[in-house]
């Protein structure tokens, strides 16, 4: 989730502006960009609990990534991220760290700047006594044994989750996942990406499951956090129906978050004042008690867009937010796999041929299923009934094609093939994370969770 931003204090007079901040970020093939973002839970190594905002936890973990160089950011003067350059750090409610990725050329440079951003952590995390896993769901931990951290818009976000699903605050604290930024040539570019991408998603969920376990035990699923987000605010959540519209685009879709998802807050001289729950077209029209006054701009509106939270989500730039957090060859792949779909003309066209008889129907119902049961979910469509190996199949076999016809490649000649390998393993026949882990779980574990710490380390 963004840090406190965006401060475009236009007024907001048109739908058609707001349209417009959208296509603001169409941009030409040879300017696109490869932005992958990644949370991970810290864990005491003498205990294996989550390390508390302070003392000796998050709090310095990120002064001491400060002093290593980088702006922090600070919250009623509490440092909750960092700015480093084009890239950035920031927490999660329960102090999850999260990488925001530069815009990058190449999925070279993604796997360059996850293991420098894995080396500053383990530097500093190392003389705190702090260890970091990328994993899905916090496989020990009680909703209530995790620790909150000193930002203000979690506040809003955590009195009004209760009031509209069940497992809000699971979300805000015990998940942790992976997602890719990708870049749109035009408004139809953009409908063509959200589109595949969003019939696609039940897929990566499939590929990407690491949270089979709750609270010491497997918890029936292979992806749970996938499992929480149906039912933790569903009029900002899911795959909308509206993005299958005829006519769907960047106007239809600013409507949809003024009319239809409501409120959490606006920011105003370093506070938030909670409007959860309110329209923001009443906002716009100044028809919000709390908001008496205020003018609704352009970063107000920035700000409400962060609080969509679709399997797929429009800002100036497209993101997968389908996939738990994982080992860290898992994570490149999942930025290759959309990569080698989405940024090839060629390669597009066919993952939307992969597609063409799959309706919106049909993807929320695979959504649906595909937590508890992952590859071995089945897609029904009218012209016929398949499983996700069948699918996962073709669908890397496009994005190989894909990568292969970017030809970006690194010092020995490598092209970003490479980066599908971890995916290739499971289509072979291989398990996935979760299943992996309940291997050992029942194996070597001997019912055991606490290992996978020490084994998901970064």
């Amino acid at each position: 989730m963004s840090n406190p931003g965006d401060a475009d204090a236009t007024p907001i007079t048109s739908m058609r502006q707001l349209a417009d901040y959208f296509a603001a970020g169409c941009k030409p093939p040879e300017a696109f960009r490869i932005g992958t973002e990644h949370e991970k839970f810290g864990f005491r190594r003498t205990d294996l609990t989550p390390p508390p905002y302070e003392p000796r936890g998050i709090e310095a973990l990120l002064e001491g990534m400060a002093a290593g160089g980088g702006e922090p950011i600070r919250d009623h003067g509490r440092i909750i991220g960092l700015k480093q350059g084009a890239a950035s750090i920031s927490l999660e409610p329960a102090g999850q760290l999260e990488l925001s990725g530069a815009p990058l050329a190449t999925l070279h440079d993604t796997r360059t700047e996850f293991e420098a951003h894995f080396a500053e952590v383990d530097a500093v995390s190392a003389g705190l006594g702090l260890g970091f896993a990328p994993l899905g769901f916090h496989p020990t931990e009680t909703r209530a044994a995790m620790p909150w951290m000193p930002k203000s818009r979690y506040a809003v976000m955590r009195a009004y989750m209760p009031k509209v699903g069940t497992m809000g605050l699971d979300m805000m604290t015990r998940t942790c996942t992976v997602q890719v930024n990708l870049d749109f040539v035009s408004e139809a570019d953009m409908v063509r990406k959200l589109r595949v991408s969003l019939a696609l998603q039940p897929l990566a969920t499939a590929l990407f499951a690491n949270s089979p376990f709750t609270e010491g035990h497997p918890n029936g699923f292979l992806s749970f956090r996938a499992q929480v987000w149906t039912d933790t605010d569903n009029e900002r959540s899911g795959i909308p129906s509206v993005m299958f519209e005829d006519g769907f685009g960047f106007e239809r879709y600013a409507r949809w978050l003024v009319d239809d998802v409501p409120m959490y807050f606006v920011y105003r001289s370093g506070h938030y004042i909670d409007v959860a729950g309110r329209s923001f077209r009443d906002f716009m029209a100044g028809r919000v008690p709390e908001l008496a006054g205020e003018t609704a701009t352009v970063g107000d509106f920035a700000d409400h867009m962060t609080t969509a939270f679709t399997d797929v989500r429009l800002k100036r730039f497209l993101e997968m937010r389908g996939a738990d957090a994982g080992r860290p060859d898992m994570m490149v792949a999942q930025s290759a796999f959309w990569v080698g779909l989405l940024y090839d003309d060629a390669a597009l066209a066919a993952a939307e041929a992969l597609v063409r008889r799959q309706s919106w129907q049909d993807t929320v119902a695979l959504r649906a299923a595909v937590p508890r049961q992952g590859l071995d979910a089945r897609l029904e469509t009218p012209g016929g009934n398949r499983d996700l190996h069948g699918l996962a199949r073709d669908a890397l076999a496009v994005a190989r094609d894909g990568l292969r016809a970017r030809r970006r490649l690194d010092a020995s000649g490598h092209d970003e093939t490479i980066y599908l390998a971890p995916l290739e393993e499971i289509i072979g026949g291989g398990p996935t994370q979760a299943e992996r882990w309940l291997a050992k779980y029942h194996g070597e574990w001997r019912g055991n969770v606490r290992p996978i710490f020490a084994e998901a380390a970064i």
